[in-house]
């Protein structure tokens, strides 16, 4: 018999999350972001900060909501955002990064171009949240993106799989569920430890020469599980626990991308390194 009360709490954390992610505190698509900064074509890197940044979202997840909170942040602080849709399913709206990643990949592959031809930049910045911190290094591997791209951030990654808090150790208990996750979800199954994707995507070794990884990981996240699955391993990795920078901050999956400012601060601390300033509690009010 299984154990029921151990697979529901779980089971409760993440249809939390999945609510909260699927609330959006604005509806709506790339092309209606904020024109000053985000999402502005005319928008030409400066001196200080040369590289445009492109914003990938994660699942479940849009062009728009996912980066209320950091477009504006980077905005403010000089930087060209950017930020687009993919993985659409047929017939499902604002709810995007649920495609095959390859294909997804194939997106941003073509986004990143789009940037950079309006800005007249030669590189871009890649900052990512859950899936969108781990897709683009299929683009980086195998689309030929390292030779665009200087750095990639990922916030709470799904780098290397993830067992939802175990949820997907329930599958073989479900005849058909598996099959029916592949067809009708396949970013999801994709995200699976042991699944395919994470197989080729990890062999040989997790990152790509030339393009400097920052992964912010929270040790209360629910999806990405066990957290430290986010980590990458590399001569140019930075791994960061957000605890470690402040123990009180709760954050969790979904929190750390949307709204937490210390997350920011450091995601702007691997932008621009050396210009880097210690992150703190107190980052939260910079």
């Amino acid at each position: 018999m299984l154990p029921w009360k151990r697979v529901l709490r779980p089971l409760t954390a993440l249809l939390l999350t999945v609510a909260v992610a699927l609330v959006p505190a604005a509806t709506a698509h790339a092309d209606s972001a904020p024109s000053s900064g985000w999402n502005d074509y005319s928008c030409k890197p400066s001196a200080a900060h040369p590289r445009p940044v492109v914003l990938v979202h994660g699942t479940f997840g849009n062009s728009v909501d996912n980066w209320l909170g950091l477009a504006p942040y980077l905005e403010h602080r000089g930087y060209c955002v950017f930020s687009f849709d993919y993985g659409q399913l047929s017939g499902v709206s604002f709810f995007y990064g649920l495609g095959p990643i390859d294909k997804s990949a194939e997106q941003l592959q073509v986004f990143v171009d789009k940037v950079l031809t309006a800005t007249g930049a030669t590189k871009t910045d890649l900052v990512g949240h859950s899936q969108g911190g781990m897709m683009p290094r299929y683009y980086l591997k195998f689309l030929g993106g390292a030779g665009k791209v200087n750095a990639l951030v990922g916030i709470a990654p799904n780098n290397h799989g993830t067992t939802l808090s175990g949820l997907t150790n329930l599958l073989p208990y479900f005849p058909g569920a598996e099959d029916l996750l592949s067809t009708a979800t396949p970013g999801l199954a994709d995200q699976i430890v042991g699944s395919a994707f994470m197989a080729k995507l990890n062999a040989g070794g997790d990152t790509v020469a030339g393009v400097h990884y920052t992964v912010i990981a929270t040790q209360y996240d629910e999806v990405v599980t066990p957290y430290r699955t986010a980590f990458l391993s590399g001569s140019d990795v930075h791994n960061v626990l957000l605890q470690d920078l402040c123990p009180l901050d709760l954050s969790e999956h979904v929190a750390i991308g949307l709204i937490d400012r210390i997350a920011f601060h450091e995601v702007t601390n691997a932008l621009d390194p050396a210009h880097a300033t210690r992150t703190t509690c107190a980052s939260v009010f910079n």
